[in-house]
C-alpha cells in the first residue's frame, strides 16, 4: 500500500471511530466549517461541481449563483459524510422518523405481487441513509459498489453497509475484470428481494447515452436491463436534505417498451429514468453530489475548463 493509500484509509477510519461519538450538532458544525474550507481554496473538484451545477441551472460556471449553490453543495456533500460517520449509531426512531418519503408504495406493492423491485437513484442526499431506513422497514436489499483505492478502505465500506443490513456486490473483481453482479441481482430480483443501484453515471463502453440536462451523457443500463429481463418494476428514486431529516420520492413504474429489440427497450427506459432524475436534480441542485466529469463533451480536457 502506497503512504497516500494509507493515509486515506487512516483518514477514513479517524471518521468511522471518532465522529459517530461526537455529538450531532457539534459533528455537523465542524463538518460545514470544513467544507466551507475546501469551497474557498477552490480545488479541481469544486470548479467541477460547479461546472456541472451551471448545466443544471442554465448558467455559465463564472455566475454568482453558481458559486453560491456550489458552497450549498459542498455544505450538503459533507453533511452525506458527517452522516455517513454517525449512521451505525443512528436508532431506528431517529431514521424512520426524519425520513419525509413519498411514493414508498410502490415498493411494498411490487413486493407483495412478488416481482422484486428495482430502485435507481442518482448520487443524492444520503443515499446509505436512505438504504437503512429500507433495511429498517423490512426489506433488505442488494447493491453494487465499485472498488476503492486502497482494498483496505473497499472492505470497510462494504462491512459498513453489510452492518446496516445491506448484502454489498463487488462491481468488479479484485484482480479486474467482471464479478458477475448482474447474475446475481438478476437472482435476488426473482427471489422477491429489492435491488438498489446508483444509476446517473457510467462513463464506460457499457454506458447507454442519454440526453441529459441539454446534453449527453451515458447513464447506467443495469437498471433497465434488469428491469427488462426479471419482469421487476423499476422505480426511479430522487433524495435531498430536509432540516435535520431526509426527503426521498419514490416515483412510478418505468414501463418496458411493448416493441423494439432488448437493447431499443433498455436505451429508451434509461432516456425515461434520466428525465426523472433531471427534474429531481432540478428541484434539489445543491444535493446532488457530481464532483466528477459526466457529460461526454467534458471528458476531453479543454483549455481554461475546470478538471
Amino acid at each position: 500500500m502506497s503512504p497516500g493509500d494509507r493515509l486515506v484509509a487512516a483518514s477514513y477510519a479517524l471518521g468511522w471511530g471518532v465522529v459517530r461519538h461526537m455529538p450531532e450538532r457539534f459533528a455537523a458544525l465542524c463538518f460545514r466549517v470544513l467544507a466551507d474550507s475546501i469551497w474557498r481554496r477552490r480545488g479541481g473538484s469544486v470548479l467541477r461541481l460547479e461546472a456541472n451545477l451551471a448545466r443544471v441551472i442554465g448558467a455559465e460556471p463564472g455566475d454568482p449563483a453558481v458559486r453560491e449553490l456550489s458552497r450549498a453543495g459542498m455544505r450538503s456533500y459533507f453533511r452525506y459524510w458527517m452522516e455517513t460517520f454517525r449512521l451505525p449509531s443512528m436508532s431506528r426512531e431517529r431514521i424512520i422518523e426524519g425520513m419525509n418519503i413519498t411514493g414508498a408504495e410502490g415498493i411494498s406493492e411490487s413486493l407483495e405481487r412478488g416481482r422484486g423491485v428495482v430502485i435507481a437513484l442518482p448520487h443524492m442526499g444520503n443515499w446509505d441513509l436512505a438504504g437503512a431506513w429500507l433495511v429498517h422497514i423490512g426489506y433488505p436489499f442488494t447493491t453494487v459498489a465499485e472498488r476503492l483505492r486502497p482494498e483496505s478502505l473497499f472492505e470497510r465500506f462494504v462491512a459498513y453497509r453489510e452492518g446496516l443490513g445491506m448484502e454489498v456486490l463487488p462491481l468488479t473483481r479484485k484482480e479486474g475484470g467482471s464479478a458477475m453482479a448482474f447474475g446475481v441481482l438478476a437472482q435476488r430480483l426473482r427471489q422477491n428481494r429489492p435491488v438498489c443501484l446508483p444509476a446517473e453515471r457510467d462513463l464506460t463502453a457499457s454506458g447507454v447515452e442519454v440526453d441529459f440536462f441539454g446534453a449527453r451523457t451515458r447513464m447506467v443500463a443495469g437498471p433497465a436491463l434488469l428491469s427488462v429481463q426479471t419482469g421487476a418494476p423499476l422505480l426511479p428514486a430522487v433524495l435531498w436534505f430536509e432540516g435535520d431529516g431526509w426527503g426521498v420520492r419514490i416515483h412510478e413504474a418505468i414501463p418496458v417498451p411493448a416493441e423494439g429489440t432488448r437493447q431499443e427497450k433498455v436505451a429508451r427506459m434509461t432516456q425515461s429514468m434520466a428525465e426523472v432524475f433531471e427534474k429531481g436534480i432540478a428541484e434539489h441542485p445543491e444535493d446532488w453530489h457530481m464532483l466528477q466529469r459526466l457529460w461526454l463533451d467534458d471528458l476531453e480536457p479543454r483549455l481554461g475548463r475546470a478538471p
